[in-house]
């Protein structure tokens, strides 16, 4: 799963710089607003991708981690109905 992220990641800001560098160097010598309306879709690209790197997939087991903290993985556990052997 975080291969697969790590790639689109790479790939979505690898079409911001395409945007930007052709929107500034090549487009706007035939029509500035196009220029503009790329670079401005260049500039929404980072953020989804900051979204889509940092997202938890369905595989990804982040919330039932222990802490580390026995009394607060033992309270934890309490809440959610899971009973814990205790460690000697």
């Amino acid at each position: 799963m975080y291969a697969r992220r790590r790639h689109v990641y790479f790939a979505m800001m690898g079409v911001c710089l395409t945007l930007f560098v052709l929107g500034c160097a090549v487009v706007r010598l035939w029509s500035v607003p196009v220029a503009v309306g790329m670079c401005v879709v260049a500039m929404v690209i980072p953020p989804l991708a900051a979204i889509v790197a940092n997202r938890r997939g369905p595989d990804d087991r982040w919330w039932d981690a222990p802490s580390g903290d026995e009394e607060s993985d033992e309270w934890w556990d309490e809440l959610d109905g899971r009973k814990r052997r205790r460690q000697p």
